[in-house]
């Protein structure tokens, strides 16, 4: 390079988003892309404690937890609350498949209650559990998909 040249004009092009850091919420700029934006509404209660039940059977199937007590106490909830919550694996696959996937809550309160989730649960013939489901999402303004 000679050191006689003009300088040249050298551009830069680097992504960069706000974000917030810590408690304070101090926005700092990021290299990187933007992260995808968080879908409006909020993910239903029910969908939430599915997914924690299937969690829960799973650990206790596996040792990881001793049993469903151990889990009461590192939940800081009573037995009863985990015998609740354990009663949703007892849904049939399709009823938990639906369950996990409920559209986000945008306003008010959420379609379908745990409520309205147990008596469901306590029938044991899988046919039934579809049929009371189908009611429940009919009776919540839900079209059950087919």
């Amino acid at each position: 390079m000679n050191a006689t040249t003009k300088n040249e004009r050298l551009t830069v092009e680097i992504d960069l988003h706000p974000q917030r850091r810590g408690r304070g919420g101090l926005k700092v700029l990021v290299e990187g892309p933007a992260p995808m934006a968080v879908p409006a509404g909020r993910t239903p209660r029910v969908s939430k404690l599915m997914a924690l039940a299937l969690s829960i059977e799973g650990r206790v199937a596996s040792g990881a937890i001793e049993n469903y007590s151990e889990a009461a106490r590192a939940g800081k909830v009573t037995r009863a609350r985990i015998s609740q919550i354990i009663a949703l694996t007892c849904l049939a696959p399709d009823i938990v498949e639906t369950i996990l996937h409920l559209p986000r809550t945008t306003a008010g309160k959420d379609p379908v209650l745990m409520r309205d989730l147990l008596p469901i649960a306590q029938q044991l013939d899988w046919k039934v559990q579809r049929l009371m489901w189908r009611e429940l999402l009919r009776d919540a303004g839900m079209e059950p998909a087919r």
